[in-house]
């Protein structure tokens, strides 16, 4: 349900073809599915593990989708990653503490990995609190999950 009501917002603000997605924590890649599933080409997905990265190769060759799965610490890609896209969205284990939370999307802006015209969603538990962080956008509530948004201010004319 959070899923669907995710696409439904994003289904607003872009042309799921000529995106260029950034999944991090892929997990089981279902996010990357999602987006190859609606047309786009060019999709990147991050996770430490191992199992999860074979699953998503797997996957994405068997449905013959546009997806690159790598396996890396998600901060460290960050750092390493010198490709902007125009679409994150990161997962982090919900267990994390709300510092590890700030420290992923500052990292995503401080490497510049987000276009100016692009968003990152990042996704977690209703006691972790994003709002203050820059670049906060607004937040989406689905039950215990939340979905905050991110995107560079537009500049007044």
């Amino acid at each position: 349900m959070s899923k669907e009501a995710l696409f439904n917002v994003l289904n607003n603000h872009f042309n799921f073809s000529d995106l260029r997605v950034l999944d991090l924590f892929a997990g089981t890649g279902n996010i990357s599915f999602e987006f190859a599933s609606r047309g786009s080409e060019n999709i990147t997905a991050v996770d430490q593990d191992f199992g999860c990265v074979k699953f998503i190769k797997q996957t994405a060759a068997e449905f013959d989708f546009p997806i690159a799965a790598i396996k890396s610490d998600v901060l460290a890609f960050i750092t390493k990653n010198k490709v902007a896209y125009d679409f994150i969205f990161a997962d982090p284990p919900y267990h994390l503490d709300q510092k590890a939370f700030e420290k992923i999307v500052l990292s995503v802006f401080e490497n510049n990995l987000l276009l100016e015209t692009g968003m990152m969603v990042v996704e977690h538990s209703k006691y972790t609190k994003l709002n203050a962080m820059p670049h906060y956008s607004f937040q989406k509530n689905y039950g215990g999950s939340v979905f905050s948004f991110f995107e560079f201010e537009e500049e007044a004319p």
